[in-house]
């Protein structure tokens, strides 16, 4: 059993030492106003694969990408025009959109075709992200099929199992992001979340 380093979100440079530790091949467990996630640099094969193991996660089900803003994003994906009025009404957000892959984004996601991105609105995972200056993988803490961690004693049990926890408290929505397959029109809702799919929809 590995040593996790333990910090506060408020704790001075606090995201500048989780930033270290992602961009170093280790996997930190962060608090987001929807629910915790596990966090790992996007581009090291290795510590993605330690996400999939510590969740028991079939490699079928894709992790979502976070970046801290859109010109980061359409680096990774194509975003039609109409998509993109989404993604600038909803974005910081809890909204996750699923988009086709550019050459760089294929080859971040193992050779899909699709990818599903978010930026968040939690002032931690925004600081933490533009120190990072590179996508990250990102999931919620839960093992797979279960219940997702919403709380900082929620993710404990994955003490001595992920390289860094930072306790963010109660996320503020506890609740997971709305996710839209955005590849092609019409939009396909994947999952009902913290966004009303209604108030989406209307910018469509």
């Amino acid at each position: 059993m590995k040593k996790t380093l333990k910090i506060s979100h408020i704790e001075k440079d606090a995201h500048k030492k989780v930033a270290d530790v992602i961009k170093s091949g280790g996997v930190a467990i962060v608090p987001t106003e929807t629910v915790y996630g596990f966090a790992a640099d996007a581009f090291n094969t290795e510590a993605k694969n330690i996400i999939y193991k510590i969740k028991g996660r079939s490699y079928k089900k894709p992790l979502v990408v976070m970046t801290p803003d859109i010109e980061s994003v359409k680096v990774l994906v194509e975003i039609p025009q109409k998509a993109l009025k989404i993604a600038k009404k909803f974005w910081p957000g809890q909204l996750t959109l699923i988009f086709p892959t550019t050459e760089l984004g294929k080859i971040l996601s193992g050779g899909r075709d699709n990818l599903g991105v978010r930026i968040p609105n939690n002032v931690f995972m925004l600081k933490l992200l533009k120190e990072i200056a590179s996508p990250v993988w990102t999931t919620s803490v839960n093992a797979s099929g279960k219940k997702s961690a919403k709380n900082y004693k929620d993710v404990l049990e994955f003490d001595g199992v992920a390289d860094v926890i930072v306790d963010g408290g109660k996320c503020e929505f506890s609740f997971e992001s709305t996710v839209i397959d955005m590849v092609k029109f019409p939009y396909v809702i994947v999952r009902k979340g913290c966004l009303n799919t209604n108030e989406i929809l209307k910018y469509i």
